[in-house]
């Protein structure tokens, strides 16, 4: 196993907080370096031969380049066994801390994604309305599941990979403007791991390559 430290090649927003975080939760210090996808940093050839499909973020650990947030993830609490365990060792609490990672990763996410890029052609209202309709479809979701099995966070008392998934999608909701009053569950999870450390510390507002909007 290599002792250099970590590289996450990354970018202040997005779906690269998830990562930060984990590393973060495992006590993992790592070096930081940002790829601003705004500016298309992720097509260069530098970046490209990390990372072949120039997709943010690339986590080099281990002598290894490793993409997709949920193997990262996977991988950093298979190989670390400090506490945190982000993957619970029940198998049905460790489906469901999978669900809600999914339901954000798999379904809120890549729709999103499609609806910005299709902005122009669809308008800003009409780009607004179906932001909104998935952002609530995916807490409708997540509360639902979260009526079960919350405790302290998302699965009973101990921090999980649904947490970490959960950080950046209330995020992304908030700048949305949406009401959450309306996801007791969700707001009571959320408003606890707002005030970790590794939350605070690893929050877009806080990262060298941070842009206010």
């Amino acid at each position: 196993m290599s002792i250099n430290k970590p590289i996450l090649w990354n970018f202040y927003r997005g779906a690269s907080w998830r990562v930060r975080l984990a590393l973060s939760l495992k006590k993992i210090d790592f070096e930081y370096k940002s790829v601003n996808i705004d500016k298309g940093e992720q097509f260069s050839k530098e970046y490209e031969k990390i990372n072949p499909n120039n997709e943010i973020p690339t986590l080099q650990i281990d002598g290894y380049n490793l993409s997709q947030t949920m193997p990262i993830i996977e991988y950093l609490d298979e190989t670390r066994s400090s506490e945190p365990r982000l993957l619970p060792a029940d198998s049905y609490h460790r489906c469901k801390a999978r669900s809600i990672a999914e339901i954000i990763n798999s379904g809120m996410q890549p729709y999103q994604k499609i609806v910005k890029r299709l902005g122009k052609e669809l308008g800003e209202e009409e780009k607004t309305k179906r932001l909104e309709m998935s952002t609530k479809k995916t807490l409708k979701a997540i509360e639902a599941i979260l009526a079960e099995t919350s405790g302290i966070y998302c699965i009973g008392d101990g921090i999980t990979i649904a947490d970490i998934f959960l950080v950046p999608a209330v995020y992304t909701t908030r700048l949305q403007k949406i009401n959450l009053n309306e996801y007791p569950n969700i707001l009571k999870v959320i408003d606890r791991l707002d005030q970790l450390p590794e939350v605070i510390r690893t929050h877009p507002k806080n990262q060298v390559d941070f842009q206010p909007n």
